[in-house]
């Protein structure tokens, strides 16, 4: 309305620069709609459909289980024991993790959003699984903001791009500068992030230049939110040069720290990197980053085990002790209590064998967890039959995931909307309830 009504003015720009002065810095912190438990996410994405049967919800192999029977009925094949401290049963491929399950949230009856990867991955990041929408990141950087100017509120950090391609971290409607920005793992995480010149002299001309007319640019079009946006990138981008190599130098950490995450581990393949990831993400979290994903793979290989289930046992090898240094890490430094730290993967898979000893997809339940943040550590919430295959109580639909994730930050997931074409959308759509059975 307000540009409407200053469109035919020649006061325009400087009436609209002052009336919608708020854009000008999109990403200051923002007030909650209540009180929150926590301040940031990790969420850390299995690429592929992790089984829930071998990991975090290991079934028996008694009673014709091993695919000896006509409906080649399969159980966990790698063993499993229970945590000595809160009893949840995890499996032995992932010995470091089961150390950590009395600060996890464990939900068993999570139900996927669709049964083919693509769609269940943006379904698990957006809500949707058929329709371009927001990321979760990227709706919690518009809601909440970030403590940090110098670095980009949403960072990804992934070796490669998983199903769904930069979709999974893009802010689709939402404002451009509320996408994620991608890092590899590495010595260059960030490309030309080195001024091209030692002084610097030579980029500070051009960026003035670039300024000059991005702002005459921006004069003549104030409605042009894309431009500001993109005005917004090169903000940021000048101050990363400084805030950025600092942020990724894992050279100023010490030993005993580099040998919690696994740094002097020998590992090779998928997620080998994992290690330097959860690292990483710490220190973003520390450094006022809002929401922080990190991707063990891409689209191939990954978890995605249709031939031979003992894939999972490496892929496991290369991130189970990193991912329980980062909760120990986090709670060591007293960060643990206001972050939230997410596993999930965008479905389980099949209690029957698929090919010589893999599973298919299965989207009717599988495992997720969380921890910090407010929810309920040494806890599992829902209950499958005893093959896997059903969720029997209290299942939890995507929705209601990241309808609990935004109450902890303290929003309320009905009221977080953005105006796009001629309606209010919100992450959870017309869905989601918040499952306060997790909740501390």
């Amino acid at each position: 309305m307000l540009r409407s009504m200053v469109g035919g003015s020649l006061l325009m720009p400087g009436i609209v620069s002052q009336l919608l002065a708020g854009e000008s810095d999109p990403l200051v912190p923002k007030a909650t709609h209540h009180a929150a438990k926590a301040k940031r996410v990790i969420f850390i994405y299995a690429t592929g459909g992790v089984s829930h049967i071998d990991t975090f919800d290991p079934k028996s192999t008694a009673g014709g289980r091993d695919g000896s029977g006509k409906d080649r009925l399969m159980g966990n094949l790698f063993g499993a024991k229970p945590d000595p401290k809160c009893g949840t049963m995890v499996s032995d491929i992932f010995p470091h993790v089961r150390d950590v399950m009395d600060e996890v949230c464990l939900i068993r009856s999570m139900k996927a959003s669709h049964f083919d990867h693509s769609e269940a991955t943006l379904g698990m990041h957006t809500g949707s699984p058929t329709f371009a929408r927001p990321s979760m990141g990227s709706w919690i950087s518009y809601g909440l903001g970030t403590f940090n100017q110098n670095l980009p509120s949403f960072i990804v950090i992934a070796p490669h791009l998983p199903y769904g391609g930069t979709q999974v971290y893009a802010s689709d409607f939402l404002p451009a500068f509320h996408q994620g920005t991608r890092v590899l793992p590495g010595n260059d995480p960030i490309a030309n992030l080195n001024p091209p010149d030692a002084t610097g002299r030579l980029q500070d001309l051009e960026f003035d230049l670039v300024d000059q007319f991005n702002r005459r640019h921006a004069d003549q079009r104030p409605h042009d939110t894309a431009l500001a946006a993109r005005i917004k990138s090169f903000e940021t981008a000048f101050q990363m040069q400084q805030a950025a190599p600092e942020a990724f130098g894992l050279d100023q950490e010490p030993e005993h720290i580099r040998r919690l995450y696994g740094l002097d581990r020998k590992v090779k393949g998928p997620g080998a990197d994992f290690g330097w990831q959860c690292l990483v993400a710490r220190r973003l979290a520390e450094r006022g980053v809002r929401f922080i994903e990190l991707i063990d793979t891409g689209s191939r290989p990954n978890w995605d085990s249709h031939g031979e289930m003992k894939e999972h046992a490496d892929l496991a090898y290369n991130v189970d002790q990193p991912t329980a240094a980062l909760i120990t890490d986090l709670r060591q430094r007293g960060m643990l209590d206001d972050t939230i730290v997410l596993w999930a993967t965008e479905f389980g898979r099949t209690p029957t064998k698929e090919g010589k000893n893999g599973r298919g997809h299965h989207r009717d339940c599988f495992s997720v967890w969380l921890a910090g943040g407010g929810f309920k550590g040494g806890h599992v919430h829902g209950v499958t039959d005893e093959i896997g295959k059903y969720t029997v109580e209290n299942p939890v639909e995507v929705h209601d995931l990241h309808a609990t994730i935004l109450h902890q930050l303290g929003m309320d997931h009905e009221k977080l909307t953005f105006r796009h074409a001629g309606r209010d959308f919100r992450l959870t759509d017309v869905h989601g309830t918040i499952v306060t059975d997790l909740l501390a």
